[in-house]
């Protein structure tokens, strides 16, 4: 996967402690399905249907990255930096097969509950809060918990210590309840809020007025001050269409009418109304239909080809009822708190994609290459290394961050790949009872216009550790 040759910057882990991969070796004409998978894999996630993958444009506007289409196409003048994100909300959540399916929606919700995309009472904070703790720190415990252990969890935008009380109250009545319970009572709510699962666009009405547009599971919605003024079921819409920066639907007649009726909104420039359409295609197709409709062929089509090409939800729970292997093991840890974190800023250039996981940064690794990379050794390179520890304690938790900065420098191409081989596997060899939580391969020049004399490779990594502190 090739690049731009843009400043690159590596965000730092906030909501989950997902290990950070790196994968090599991908073609040159790989496609969205492509990078699409090989995250779902690295996430252990069959149930991936629901998932997809944003990119923010030059106007950064956030787009879904296109699986049928290949990434370079989608991404002529914007930096590789994705995010992994759930696409379609499940309308009953508990018809999903896996707990981990589960886990990653309930990621997802809390991130849309702390950006303000899904709006709750202090009442639903802190019930879906007091879940959240349920199924990280498990039940309640005053030896290890003490009479403050959620201060450093996120529940809400604009968080107070009434909620977090509130949070406390509610936990401490959960004993014996498992993670899994914990995060399906969670959706349970969540579920019934208004704003679930709705993908909010700018427009304004035929009389200029500003309003939202609000694609769901059910249909489009209609929204002016923040109050839903209209509703748009997907069996009362004939059809939907764009023309320049307009996007129209057309209704189907009602009980005491005679004729359709097309109604028409404005948008704020023609790539918004084509990113609209899109988004409905897609919501109707995957909600309402059987199977994908087949692309139009030939010629002589008029209007653009764009058609849904995933499975749909009927596909997708067939597909889930076959699922035959062993609950998949992962931990549910530090999702949304307040850590000790900073941001990296790397070279001009490098090779890769920047894939972003509910707070996870992953960079996707490869490059063209233009001859045979070096093998590094120690008469071609040389290398030195920097250490940061850091040591925190919140919550009753003690956590360690050790940052390493490897620089590697030789005079001739260096194999990126070998680098960061050998450099995690020199930090699991030194801390062998912490965890990689993250890995950047950075290339630097010493110019960007002559030949290139030197090549550097810079190998970022964090290892963590989390202990629970035994209070005497």
């Amino acid at each position: 996967i090739k690049s731009s040759r843009k400043p690159f910057f590596c965000f730092p882990l906030t909501l989950s402690q997902l290990l950070c991969y790196v994968c090599s070796h991908s073609q040159k004409h790989s496609k969205g399905q492509n990078l699409m998978d090989m995250v779902c894999e690295h996430l252990n996630l069959l149930e991936k249907d629901y998932f997809g993958l944003t990119f923010a444009d030059s106007d950064t506007q956030k787009n879904w990255l296109d699986p049928s289409k290949e990434i370079k196409k989608q991404m002529r003048n914007c930096p590789w930096h994705f995010a992994f994100a759930v696409k379609f909300y499940p309308p009953d959540p508990s018809q999903l097969t896996e707990d981990i399916t589960r886990y990653y929606l309930c990621l997802q919700l809390r991130d849309d509950m702390l950006s303000g995309r899904l709006p709750c009472s202090f009442v639903t904070h802190a019930l879906l809060g007091s879940y959240t703790v349920q199924a990280e720190l498990g039940d309640y415990d005053q030896d290890d918990h003490g009479s403050d252990y959620v201060s450093d969890f996120r529940f809400a935008p604009n968080q107070t210590r009434e909620l977090e009380e509130r949070v406390m109250e509610l936990h401490r009545n959960y004993k014996g309840m498992t993670p899994a319970e914990a995060e399906i009572n969670f959706l349970e709510n969540a579920k019934k809020l208004s704003m679930y699962g709705v993908d909010l666009h700018h427009a304004k009405d035929s009389e200029g007025i500003d309003i939202m547009l609000g694609v769901c599971a059910n249909g489009l919605l209609i929204y002016r001050d923040r109050l839903r003024i209209n509703r748009f079921a997907w069996p009362k819409i004939l059809k939907i269409s764009y023309k320049r920066s307009n996007f129209y639907i057309k209704i189907r007649p009602g009980e005491y009418e005679q004729f359709e009726s097309t109604i028409g909104f404005k948008l704020p420039n023609h790539r918004a109304a084509k990113r609209l359409w899109k988004v409905c295609i897609e919501h109707h197709t995957f909600f309402r239909l059987v199977s994908p409709e087949p692309p139009p062929k030939g010629f002589l089509v008029m209007g653009s080809k764009f058609r849904y090409s995933g499975r749909t939800q009927a596909q997708t729970r067939q597909a889930s009822a076959l699922i035959d292997r062993p609950a998949p093991h992962f931990e549910r840890s530090t999702s949304k708190r307040y850590l000790l974190s900073r941001s990296l800023d790397g070279g001009e250039s490098q090779s890769g994609a920047l894939v972003h996981v509910h707070g996870c940064s992953t960079f996707i690794q490869g490059r063209e290459s233009v001859g045979s990379p070096l093998t590094i050794t120690a008469e071609s390179v040389t290398s030195a290394t920097t250490t940061q520890v850091t040591k925190t304690v919140k919550g009753g938790y003690s956590e360690t961050r050790i940052e390493k900065r490897i620089i590697i420098t030789g005079d001739d191409d260096v194999d990126q790949h070998q680098a960061l081989a050998m450099a995690i596997q020199e930090a699991k060899q030194q801390h062998p009872d912490m965890l990689v939580t993250k890995a950047v391969v950075i290339r630097e020049t010493e110019s960007p216009t002559e030949e290139l004399q030197q090549r550097a490779e810079v190998c970022v990594f964090d290892c963590s550790s989390h202990n629970r502190c035994v209070q005497q």
